[in-house]
């Protein structure tokens, strides 16, 4: 069992940045592949951002490619995601999540770990 701790979220006004964190339980996290998603009100969550084990490989939605970048401290337990310059659009609840392998995955149905969230919002 993985336990994620996401923290990081906030107000901020557009242009601004944030930086998330997730925080994970475990003795295995480099074995894990992690992701970002989002989901606004109204809406299906959707992925965001994702990295693998070793933290050699990330994949981003185009909705943030070049503005936002993932990364892990294996020795740390800890994923992050860098959010630049940010739109009021961006504006949702963060979630990070584990997946059992080490590849990375746009579909949320294939990760078996979440966090609770954490909100950022984006005013104009």
């Amino acid at each position: 069992q993985v336990q994620l701790v996401e923290s990081g979220g906030g107000l901020v006004q557009a242009g601004g940045s944030l930086r998330l964190s997730c925080a994970t339980s475990g003795r295995t996290f480099s074995s894990h592949a992690m992701g970002w998603f989002r989901q606004a009100p109204g809406k299906e969550r959707e992925f965001v951002a994702a990295i693998s084990g070793g933290g050699r490989s990330e994949y981003y939605a185009d909705s943030v490619k070049g503005r936002f970048t993932i990364s892990r401290d294996n020795a740390k337990n800890t994923v992050y995601l860098q959010m630049n310059s940010l739109k009021p659009e961006d504006t949702a609840v963060y979630y990070c999540a584990a997946r059992e392998a080490t590849g990375i995955m746009t579909s949320r149905i294939l990760y078996d770990y979440w966090g609770q969230g954490t909100q950022v919002t984006v005013s104009s």
